[in-house]
Order: C-alpha cells, then sequence, then structure tokens
C-alpha cells in the first residue's frame, strides 16, 4: 500500500476528537479552547515528522531520490557526477617588444567575465599570444574569435586590449543537472554493462562532460568496427568540436572491447527551415515559437531519424500567445541521412 501523508486539517481533526475522547466533558471544538490550540500544535508538529517520512520514502528509490541521496545512488553503481570545467584557449595581445606577461594576469570581458593567463608570454614583432583559462568554471567562459578581452590592472608595455584567438576559448562545461545525474543512472540501471553493446557505448559517450545524447552505428566501417556520434545540447552550438570529439574517443578507448575498432566523429548538421503563418504574430509569440522548436529538436532529433510534421505543427501550437498558425514549409514529416542532425534553421514568418 503505496504511503498517503495526511493533511494539517486531517491530524487537528484527529487531535481534537483524541482530547474530547479521552477527557470527561470536553469540547476541544469550542473557540478560543486551551485544547484546541494543543491540538493544532500537536498536529504541527506531527504533520512535520509525517513530511520527514514522505521525503524518506522517496530516498528510498533513485527515480525519486533527491540531493545528496541521489549522488549516493549514483555513485554506488559506478556513475560518475560531471562537474563544470572552464573554458580555455589562446588570447592575442599587442605591445612593446620585449614587455612580458605573467602567468597569474587577470583579463575581464565586457560582461565582467574573468580569465587568467596560465602561462607568461613576451611580446616578440608586436605581437604575442598568452594562454588564459575562465576564473569560473562552466559554459559562460567560452568565447569566440576576436572577442575583446581587456587587462584587469595594467601591464607595462602591453595594450590593454586583448582578442581572442581563432580557436576560440573552448571547453567550458557546465556542472551536470540532478536529473541528467538521474537520467544515467536509470540508464545504467536499465542497461546493465554488456562488455560493449550498443548501450554500453552510448553511456561511455554520455559520461564525458558537456555530452548530453549520443548514438551509436555498430558495423559501420565492416566487422569489429564501432561508429559513435554524439552532441552537446548544453551549448549554444550542440554540435561538438575537434577537441570534443578527441575527448570522447580517448574515454571510450580505454573501455571498448580490445578488439572494437572505434571511430568517433561529430554529426552533420542540416537546418530545418520552416515558413510560418503565426496569430498573433508578435515578437514574443516568435520567441516562444522558437524556444518549442528548439526543444521539440532536443527530444527528436537523432541521425538517421525523421521529424515528423506532426510534431512541428504541435511544438508552434502550444507556444506560449499562440492561438492559431499554419505551417506552410515543411509540409511533410523529413527524414535525415545517417550522420545528419536536424538543427533549427532559417524560420520565415510569413
Amino acid at each position: 500500500m503505496p504511503f498517503e501523508r495526511p493533511s494539517l486539517t486531517e491530524l487537528a481533526t484527529r487531535a481534537d476528537a483524541d482530547f474530547d475522547a479521552r477527557l470527561p466533558k470536553a469540547d476541544s471544538r469550542q473557540r478560543r479552547s486551551v485544547l484546541g490550540v494543543l491540538g493544532r500544535v500537536h498536529a504541527g508538529a506531527v504533520h512535520g515528522l509525517y513530511g520527514f517520512l514522505a521525503d524518506n520514502a522517496l530516498q528510498g528509490l533513485p527515480d525519486t531520490a533527491t540531493g545528496e541521496v541521489l549522488l549516493r545512488w549514483a555513485a554506488t553503481f559506478g556513475v560518475e557526477i560531471k562537474v563544470a570545467e572552464p573554458a580555455a584557449g589562446l588570447v592575442n595581445l599587442t605591445g612593446s617588444n620585449g614587455s612580458e606577461v605573467d602567468a597569474g594576469a587577470v583579463l575581464q570581458r565586457l560582461d565582467g567575465t574573468e580569465y587568467v593567463t596560465t602561462a607568461g608570454a613576451v611580446i616578440a614583432d608586436g605581437v604575442a599570444q598568452v594562454p588564459v583559462e575562465a576564473v569560473v568554471a562552466g559554459a559562460g567562459g567560452l568565447a569566440i574569435a576576436g572577442v575583446a578581452l581587456t587587462f584587469a590592472s595594467p601591464v607595462a608595455g602591453v595594450s590593454a586590449a586583448a582578442f581572442v584567438a581563432a580557436a576560440g576559448l573552448t571547453g567550458g562545461v557546465d556542472a551536470e543537472s540532478p536529473e541528467a545525474v538521474r537520467g544515467r543512472l536509470l540508464d545504467r540501471l536499465r542497461q546493465p554493462p554488456h562488455g560493449g553493446n550498443a548501450a554500453d557505448y552510448v553511456r561511455w559517450a554520455r559520461e564525458v562532460p558537456g555530452v548530453t545524447r549520443a548514438w551509436v552505428y555498430p558495423l559501420m566501417n565492416g566487422l569489429g568496427t564501432v561508429g559513435v556520434t554524439f552532441v552537446m545540447d548544453g551549448r549554444e552550438d550542440l554540435i561538438p568540436e575537434v577537441g570534443d570529439v578527441a575527448d570522447v574517443a580517448a574515454w571510450i578507448a580505454d573501455r571498448r572491447p580490445v578488439t572494437a575498432e572505434v571511430e568517433v566523429f561529430a554529426p552533420d548538421p542540416v537546418p530545418l527551415d520552416l515558413t510560418i503563418d503565426l496569430t498573433p504574430d508578435t515578437p514574443e509569440g516568435r520567441l516562444a515559437v522558437e524556444a518549442e522548436l528548439r526543444d521539440l529538436l532536443a527530444r527528436d532529433a537523432e541521425p538517421a531519424g525523421t521529424i515528423l510534421i506532426s510534431r512541428i505543427r504541435e511544438a508552434v501550437s502550444i507556444a506560449a500567445g499562440e492561438s492559431d498558425n499554419v505551417v506552410t514549409s515543411p509540409t511533410a514529416n523529413v527524414t535525415h541521412a545517417a550522420g545528419e542532425l536536424a538543427v533549427l534553421g532559417t524560420i520565415t514568418w510569413s
């Protein structure tokens, strides 16, 4: 029988009935009755105890556990929590020849995000490159090439302005959310290790920080070969970079069967362009539709998969503020080849 927590009102009613039953001629229901007050105080205390029991009942199973108990469940089954990692990369400097920048110098982005140099550099021919790392770990430290940074404190002979180098600042990953941990834990319970089956490769790929979804292609290049591709939904661009692919390949290489030849690759993004007649057509409505479509692709898009036109229409229809719509393009299900992944393209509002 499932555990049911009594309401505060039910407990107060029980307390009143107990007082009346055990004290001759007592009536705890009278206005300003001392017994009535005691009954409600008692009910409040017991209600808190029932709350503790209700929470304990949830912690007893991994699909409802929370907080530290969820992490202990995960650790018990070898599911390691993915911690936040800082973004890092190279920054271009300019200044007078021979001027030095020491390790530990702090640079700031326009939004206040701080980076620290992890090694020194010397200006030569008016320029230099210095490696930096975000002070706060997470995806917030990611930056594309050309983003301007400024030294927090002046460095003699070096221009205060610096710019992110061509490769950008990469590798920043947010800490794994509790629900993501729960999802991987349940996958581990439902798909125990099988010595290298498809589920094992998906689990290994998702153990790498930042990886949220992965797909496996058995026998992709013949006997003994396996293909693995993945995405990183926590980033603005979910398609993995070269370094991400290398990280996943290295992680899987230490866990795969020795006879397996594994190829890890990034999926090819294929823009899903749409034409939508939205009513009412407002900036807020357009943003809501776009958010619903991104959420749809995060759920349904997969290599060699199909995006159903009915699901597209549903996503537009449930957007906040929408009262009517017509999706004029696409007009049918959209199917992608192996290795191709649907991403949101251009939305034309008609």
